[in-house]
Formats: structure tokens, C-alpha cells, sequence
């Protein structure tokens, strides 16, 4: 059995779900864990791989390991709790979007313990995920990144080496910047829009095709047209992002706008409940800036 016969996945939240069952689908899935067990225990049972008791036992019987967890915290914690059962020369690929410097750290707990790591935050969102089309921005060396090829294959479209550990971290922190103008600009265009009585379909139609468009603007401005926002990018996990982006760009003595005008925003949102909605919803705030409502 080839090594890439045995990856665990640890994670299982709107993402990882999806990208557990991708590995699945490529035979390369052993079993998961997750730290709500149910989670991963409806995923042996619909895929019949395992559910680990632990993240030391999913370690000991896979020689790469995918996590996808929500915080630098939570990434650091499950890193400590596999070392105790890491096989050597072990891989783990870390999908989750945290900052550059718990990436390095990670990455130095596990090479103390005779593995690899590699930072993998994707992009795509939860229908990147489903479809296994996700963009996959990775630090790490390129032994360890030529090894993991078949499982990142199985998760993404494309997947690109963008420098030493923290560089996929610090990549992705930058797409999260630009998500940031992009629902600000597509939501206060749809204000514009609505507030000028305009057919806000026939918006999306014609402008999804011209030179402002965004994917956000595409396959997110439909939800401010609906007035909902199912969670694909939840509010709170965008937040927890920007203030890394914050805090990356301090270290430069930069202070961001669009960073900054978001964080403003989603602190209101949070405020008022609605973090576990899609990050679209900034449209509720954009909509009352116009007197008028078309």
C-alpha cells in the first residue's frame, strides 16, 4: 500500500466534511477524528472509514495527516496531540487559515517529532470544497510538498508552493483581503442598485460579466437579492481572519482600509447575531444607506 493509501482527517466542520469525503472518493481516506465524535462517526458510517478515539491514535496509523480547524489555538492544540503517535516521516497538511507565525510553530513541533508540515489554507469556499476545485496555497519544503501530491489532488484544482513554512498562510492571508473589498464593493453595489429601482437579477446577469465583477459579486450577491445568507464563509471565521491580516500588516507599520472597514462592520454583525451567517450579510448594513428603496 503506497503511503498516500493512509491520510486521516482531522476537522470535520463546513469545509472538512466535504474535503474528507474528496479523499474518500480518491481511496486515500483511513478515517477521522473530530472533536464533536458524532461528527466523525456519521462519516464512518457513510464512508466506512474510521472514527479515531484520539488524535494520537489517528496519527499512529496514517502517514498523512489533514487538518482543518477554526483557530491558531485549536491548530496548536490538535498538532500537540498527535505527536504522540506520529510515524515517522509522517506529513501534516494543515488546511486551516491561521497566521503565518502558529504556522511555523506547528511546523517546528512536528519536525521535532521526525514529520513534515506543510500550511495548505485553501480557497474556494464550501462549493470549492464539495467539488474538490479548491485553490490550495502551500508553505513547507519540496520533498514533503512533492509527497503530499496525491492527497492535495484530491482537494483542490490547484495547489501551488509559494515558499518556506507560513508562506501558504501568509498567501492565503492576502486572498483575505481581497475577499474583504470584494463583498464590501458587491454589497454596497447592490444597495446602489436596489436603491435605484433596478431589476437586481438582471444586475447580477449583465455586471457578472464585466470588468467589476468578482466571484463573490457572482455567487454571493444572490443572497443579498434573497435576503439570505446561508453560512458558506461564516462572518466570525472572516473576522478571526482579518484581525490576523491586522495583525500581519502591523508588524510592517501598515493599517489596512479595507481591512479595516470590514472589522468595523462585522463587529456590528456579530453584535446583532448574525456571525453564523454568510459573510454576504454585510449587505444588511449597506441596504439602510439609501433612504430610498427601489
Amino acid at each position: 500500500m503506497g503511503p498516500a493509501m493512509n491520510a486521516g482527517f482531522i476537522g470535520l466542520g463546513a469545509m472538512g466534511q466535504h474535503m474528507a469525503r474528496n479523499l474518500h472518493r480518491a481511496g486515500l481516506l483511513a478515517g477521522a477524528w473530530n472533536r464533536t465524535s458524532t461528527k466523525a462517526e456519521a462519516l464512518a458510517a457513510e464512508t466506512g472509514c474510521r472514527a479515531f478515539a484520539s488524535p494520537a491514535e489517528l496519527a499512529s496509523a496514517c502517514d498523512f495527516i489533514v487538518t482543518c480547524v477554526s483557530a491558531d489555538d485549536d491548530l496548536l492544540a490538535v498538532v500537540g496531540a498527535l505527536l504522540g503517535g506520529l510515524r515517522r516521516d509522517a506529513i501534516v497538511i494543515d488546511c486551516s487559515t491561521v497566521g503565518a507565525n502558529t504556522a511555523r510553530q506547528a511546523a517546528a513541533l512536528v519536525s521535532g517529532a521526525g514529520g513534515s508540515f506543510l500550511d495548505c489554507p485553501v480557497s474556494g469556499g464550501v462549493e470549492g470544497a464539495r467539488n474538490a476545485t479548491l485553490a490550495i496555497m502551500c508553505g513547507g519544503d519540496e520533498p514533503a510538498f512533492g509527497r503530499a501530491q496525491p492527497v492535495l489532488a484530491a482537494l483542490g484544482k490547484v495547489c501551488v508552493l509559494m515558499g518556506p513554512s507560513g508562506a501558504g498562510q501568509a498567501t492565503k492571508a492576502t486572498n483575505q483581503i481581497l475577499c474583504a473589498g470584494a463583498i464590501e464593493a458587491a454589497a454596497e453595489a447592490m444597495a446602489f442598485a436596489q436603491a435605484e429601482g433596478l431589476p437586481l437579477e438582471k444586475v447580477i446577469e449583465i455586471l457578472g460579466k464585466g470588468a467589476g465583477s468578482s466571484w463573490y459579486f457572482v455567487n454571493r450577491a444572490p443572497f443579498m437579492v434573497r435576503g439570505e445568507y446561508p453560512a458558506g464563509f461564516r462572518v466570525r471565521h472572516h473576522d478571526k481572519d482579518l484581525r490576523i491580516c491586522r495583525e500581519m500588516a502591523a508588524k510592517h507599520g501598515a493599517r489596512l482600509a479595507v481591512v479595516e472597514t470590514t472589522i468595523r462592520d462585522y463587529e456590528r454583525l456579530l453584535a446583532t447575531g448574525h456571525g453564523e451567517e454568510d459573510i454576504s450579510t454585510v449587505f444588511r448594513l449597506k441596504a439602510p444607506l439609501f433612504s430610498r428603496k427601489g
